[in-house]
């Protein structure tokens, strides 16, 4: 399997979103507009310099890896979590569904409005410019989402799927997620995703689908002392 799934963030703005990334050889993150996920290329002092370079004077930036991580003297971890990185074995075939609409840049103040009510996961305004975005909209209010985020030679990211509240239970996360992985399939790529461990419901939708924990990951909100 690709190392470049190990330090997911680096490698995809070094690479497929290098055009949404800011930084230099050593660090790169998202721009802020897209969302705040920053990594570093490895743990060699130069790097963590770069990567504490790129940490805002206020806010944080969200590390995902597999490695563990490593921080400069400068900067300190405010929250770290434990998660899982899924790759898709196979995906469950969903045939075309009325009800599964194309989001696009006028949607983008729902989906914020949706990512940040049910936090599926780092999600800004521009989010849905890194790739196909597809929702669900009753009485023309979105109700569920899903889309895919980091891309790597071969790999593609299935990323904020979330759906509101008061239409849970009804299966649209799971038509949502495979809708996605299929595309995804359709393309000659492979899906993959991040949960965290702690979330043992996501895990197993995921698992129904054909998905199958790769590896542990790290997750840290960074910010400086």
């Amino acid at each position: 399997m690709s190392s470049a799934l190990d330090r997911p963030v680096w490698n995809a703005l070094r690479t497929r979103h290098a055009a949404f990334s800011t930084g230099d050889e050593h660090a790169r993150r998202f721009v802020a507009d897209v969302g705040p996920l920053a990594a570093s290329r490895d743990d060699e002092p130069e790097s963590l310099r770069a990567l504490a370079a790129l940490v805002p004077e206020r806010g944080t930036l969200l590390l995902l890896q597999g490695d563990e991580i490593v921080l400069p003297s400068e900067l300190a971890a405010v929250m770290t979590a434990e998660g899982v990185q899924m790759v898709a074995e196979r995906t469950v075939a969903v045939e075309p569904d009325p009800r599964i609409t194309r989001l696009g840049s006028e949607d983008a103040p729902a989906m914020l409005a949706l990512a940040t009510l049910t936090r599926p996961g780092p999600f800004a305004l521009g989010t849905h410019a890194l790739g196909e975005f597809w929702g669900i909209k009753e009485a023309g209010v979105l109700v569920a989402m899903a889309g895919e985020r980091m891309k790597h030679d071969g790999f593609t990211e299935v990323s904020a799927v979330c759906t509101h509240p008061e239409v849970r239970g009804r299966g649209l996360a799971r038509l949502l997620s495979a809708w996605v992985a299929t595309r995804i399939f359709q393309r000659g790529e492979t899906p993959y995703l991040h949960s965290y461990a702690a979330n043992t419901a996501a895990i197993e939708l995921y698992r129904s689908l054909g998905f199958a924990i790769r590896r542990p990951m790290n997750v840290a909100a960074i910010a400086r002392k």
